[in-house]
């Protein structure tokens, strides 16, 4: 319809064939929407835009969207188009199957609120969800819930603003001592020894080390270079970049690894450039299931001491410690490591009553140079004195 002389229209109206009239108008985001019914004059169609407008004016405007959408129908579209690591998507598709779809999924996106978000973590717990799931399960809601007041504008709030429930407390872990690892990778099948050993003196990831290649392996400088990871998928293994930029990295591992590492190959690894180095009985690409049950881990780990929780990732947090001891700066640790921020390095350093001894034999060490420094100093002044007349 044309614009009144003078003044710019909000939104447009339409006579459809029926003779009732559509209004249609482009919101903030930059959609454009339409009236949820037609009306029966043009003057009704005006005054309805006329209201569209004050609210988008007021800043009080929100996308109907909000009382269509499910969290159900919203989250899964989430997911499947977020750019993510294919092992992430599935740990997030895991995450909403089991945890929030269940309990929120019918609601609109504008019925959930803070309240709703207290029950739903109360029921979890209540229901036997470890807390560190009901945390990976908030803070991937409230990841949604973000997308959703931008840039989709279609909600103003986030109901996941409730402190404390992106976090949980997780005890210090003990690391293995390296008596301990030794003895773990003596114990080790004979295809899984060098596995072990260059688990815990190189700080490679599972999935960095099922990824080695010939190729990657320099046994003259002792070297891994890190290129890319193996992930094993529902749909099977797919191999990927490293999980962060400075994923990408050389290491240097200490000849305690090298040795059984050069036998390893010898035996096990062909001789082409692309073959994997570590692979399962049948020479397969490993998988962390199948290797722990081989290996008898559960068993390994009482007959060695270590705690209940003591994972195969934990040999990572050995290496770290015993990087650290050896005086890495946190720099140095990092690359290692291949962490790009300090808040995730930190995870893996670790103190030890052993290594608390240490640094405070080295503070007494230097406390004691330095009164030495002192007693010297004073016999010299009072030599240098002038003798009394």
């Amino acid at each position: 319809m044309a614009n009144k002389k003078g003044k710019r229209q909000f939104g447009s109206i339409r006579r459809r064939a029926s003779g009732r009239f559509q209004a249609r108008y482009v919101g903030p985001d930059g959609i454009q929407r339409s009236a949820p019914h037609t009306f029966a004059t043009e003057a009704q169609a005006r005054k309805w835009l006329t209201l569209m407008e004050s609210e988008i004016i007021k800043q009080t405007w929100e996308a109907p969207e909000k009382t269509e959408i499910t969290l159900s129908v919203y989250g899964t579209r989430w997911i499947a188009e977020r750019k993510l690591a294919p092992r992430t998507r599935e740990n997030y598709q895991d995450l909403f199957r089991l945890y929030i779809n269940p309990h929120l999924g019918h609601l609109t996106l504008d019925g959930v609120r803070p309240s709703t978000i207290r029950t739903w973590r109360q029921k979890l717990l209540a229901a036997g969800t470890p807390e560190p799931q009901a945390v990976k399960a908030y803070v991937l809601l409230r990841a949604i819930f973000n997308t959703a007041i931008k840039p989709d504008k279609i909600l103003r709030e986030n109901p996941c603003q409730i402190d404390g429930y992106d976090r949980y407390e997780t005890p210090e872990r003990v690391p293995a001592t390296l008596d301990q690892v030794l003895e773990l990778a003596e114990r080790m099948p004979s295809r899984y020894r060098a596995l072990v050993l260059v688990a815990a003196f190189s700080s490679l990831r599972w999935g960095e080390l099922a990824a080695l290649r010939r190729r990657d392996v320099d046994l003259a400088d002792g070297t891994l270079r890190v290129q890319r990871k193996l992930a094993a998928l529902r749909t099977g293994p797919v191999f990927g970049p490293p999980k962060s930029k400075a994923g990408n990295r050389v290491v240097t591992i200490p000849t305690i690894a090298v040795e059984p590492l050069r036998e390893h190959m010898a035996e096990f690894v062909g001789a082409e450039l692309d073959a994997i180095i570590f692979t399962g009985d049948k020479g397969a690409y490993l998988r962390s299931g199948n290797f722990l049950r081989t290996v008898k881990w559960a068993k390994l780990r009482a007959d060695l001491g270590l705690p209940a929780n003591f994972t195969f990732h934990d040999l990572r947090h050995t290496g770290n410690g015993m990087a650290s001891a050896s005086g890495a700066n946190l720099r140095e640790l990092m690359r290692r490591m291949g962490h790009s921020s300090t808040r995730a390095a930190l995870i893996y350093l670790h103190g030890s009553p052993e290594r608390d001894r240490e640094i405070a034999e080295e503070m007494d060490r230097k406390a004691r140079e330095a009164e030495e420094r002192k007693r010297r100093k004073d016999a010299t002044e009072d030599d240098d004195e002038p003798e009394a007349s």
